[in-house]
């Protein structure tokens, strides 16, 4: 058996220090992420289920989740250390229960530019998950963020497309 090929982390630099990648003599290209987060919510809440919709006292809990989800993707840069500041074009979430009855969000970002868009579809995503925790945690505590990951991405060196499931 080989063993594997040491890729060094983008994010250190010859010293081992933290460094932002250094994109100025890559090109610009349509860069396309999604990613999904997985919250399950039970029985208590998903009893407020009506129309695609849940009601809170605190509002529309998935309009309230997407508008929480673009303003974190357009602030990624301000919240992860080593992204680059992006001037997204484009922040699109779809969210629907699933026939396990789970909450599924889907964020999708996009721009044209030198580096890609995953950490702000991830952090869209990853937001309105925890803006529907919030809004739902008064109805009950047994709530589930199941998971948060990479769908697909497109556009830079290396395209990338999970199966769904």
């Amino acid at each position: 058996m080989e063993p594997e090929k040491f890729t060094p982390f983008t994010h250190l630099d010859a010293g081992g220090n933290p460094a932002m990648v250094d994109v100025g003599a890559k090109q610009v290209t349509h860069r396309v992420a999604r990613a999904r987060s997985i919250v399950v919510l039970g029985e208590a809440v998903m009893a407020h289920f009506v129309g695609n919709e849940i009601h809170t006292a605190k509002g529309p809990v998935f309009q309230t989740a997407i508008i929480a989800g673009t303003l974190a993707a357009k602030k990624t840069g301000d919240l992860i250390p080593l992204c680059h500041p992006l001037g997204l074009e484009n922040c699109r979430f779809d969210i629907r229960v699933n026939e396990r009855q789970e909450v599924v969000i889907d964020c999708t970002a996009s721009l044209h530019g030198k580096t890609g868009v995953e950490m702000e579809a991830l952090t869209g995503a990853t937001i309105a998950a925890l803006t529907i925790y919030d809004m739902c945690k008064a109805l009950s505590q047994d709530i589930e963020i199941r998971s948060t990951r990479l769908m697909e991405k497109r556009g830079g060196k290396h395209d990338f497309i999970r199966e769904e499931n």
